[in-house]
């Protein structure tokens, strides 16, 4: 099919064509990964069924196993490894209002995730027609259910791992504590738990001028910044509220 908008010149569309090459090949690879990943090997049994909090049907704090996070008929967990509180080196502000607000610094919640998160409460409705999802954070429930509301999230499963190993376990926290945003999937395989994949991309090396980028092609944030001219900008970070 020929494509032309109005007002090119034929040196934009020679250009255009070599680039959606480049981009019909680039969508390849991305399918090629996808298959890959879902040819993985069986991953590692998960040996402790973790107890997370999180809100009961009458919203008060209940425990949750990792087991009763698989629905009927839905195979597969996605994990998101929250940074709450947040590394200890980021500090760019807090929120501006609310409980929130108050906390020390270093306790709050991390901008980048909330920024993530923000888009994927928008998603969860949709996602969970097929696999089941929930967040989970190391912050004490009450923390984690207060900067919920308000922010506005309205549904995302959050839960607590405040009182369990998952996160060392999982390697979203650093053997000092620092909390890490992994994100991480199971596979319920009868009986069995199983870990499927994690985003390792975050602890392997970047190129020059790369931020790790390990979930980077689930944002649409970044990925609209990418069809622009001026592309992601540098030195700039997610915020909590904008001028």
């Amino acid at each position: 099919m020929g494509v032309a908008f109005p007002g090119e010149s034929s040196e934009y569309r020679a250009a255009r064509d070599r680039l959606l090459q480049r981009e019909i090949e680039l969508r390849r690879a991305m399918e090629a990964v996808a298959a890959a990943r879902r040819e993985l090997p069986p991953g590692g049994p998960v040996k402790n069924d973790y107890a997370f909090e999180g809100a009961g049907p009458d919203g008060a704090p209940t425990e949750i196993r990792l087991s009763e996070l698989f629905e009927p008929g839905k195979d597969s967990l996605v994990i998101y490894s929250f940074m709450f509180p947040r590394d200890p080196g980021d500090e760019t502000p807090g929120p501006r209002g609310g409980e929130t607000a108050r906390l020390p610094l270093a306790e709050g919640p991390c901008p980048s995730c909330t920024a993530l998160l923000d888009q994927l409460d928008g998603a969860a409705e949709h996602v969970s027609q097929h696999l089941n999802l929930a967040v989970v954070a190391k912050a004490p429930v009450a923390r984690v259910l207060t900067f919920a509301r308000e922010r506005g999230w309205r549904r995302l499963r959050l839960l607590s791992s405040a009182g369990n190993t998952y996160n060392a376990d999982y390697l979203a926290e650093t053997p000092e504590g620092v909390q890490r945003p992994m994100l991480t999937v199971f596979r319920r395989d009868g009986d069995v738990i199983r870990h499927f994949w994690s985003s390792e991309l975050l602890y392997a090396s970047t190129d020059p001028g790369q931020e790790p980028r390990h979930v980077g092609t689930l944002e649409p944030l970044w990925n609209l910044f990418d069809l622009t001219p001026e592309g992601r900008p540098v030195d700039w970070v997610e915020q909590f509220s904008y001028e």
